[in-house]
């Protein structure tokens, strides 16, 4: 059982990239798509498809390695995402599935 998730949006191949924390991953996906905050980052640069994520037990580890992520450079994340998901397609936050 998964308690929190670490993702990755994109707003297309090779675009903006942004990694979150969420306990609650199909949730916070829509609220991105939704864009329930127009001022925010992800808003504002259309950053809305999910290209990859992790699901953690401890929200702690969940936590640890966003700031991690975060601190990446660039290249390392392109990495990451190209790993599992090398035509950076929209995944399903459910059942993990391209979609």
């Amino acid at each position: 059982m998964s308690f929190a998730f670490v993702y990755i949006l994109v707003s297309h191949k090779n675009g903006a990239i942004y990694i979150g924390m969420t306990k609650d991953l199909p949730a916070r996906l829509l609220d991105h798509q939704q864009k329930i905050d127009p001022k925010s980052y992800t808003a504002r640069k259309s950053i809305n498809r999910l290209v990859w994520f992790e699901d953690y037990v401890d929200i702690n580890e969940a936590i640890l390695r966003e700031k991690r992520l975060k601190a990446w450079k660039r290249p390392w994340k392109i990495r990451l995402i190209e790993e599992c998901n090398p035509n950076w397609q929209a995944i399903c936050p459910v059942t993990g599935g391209f979609m």
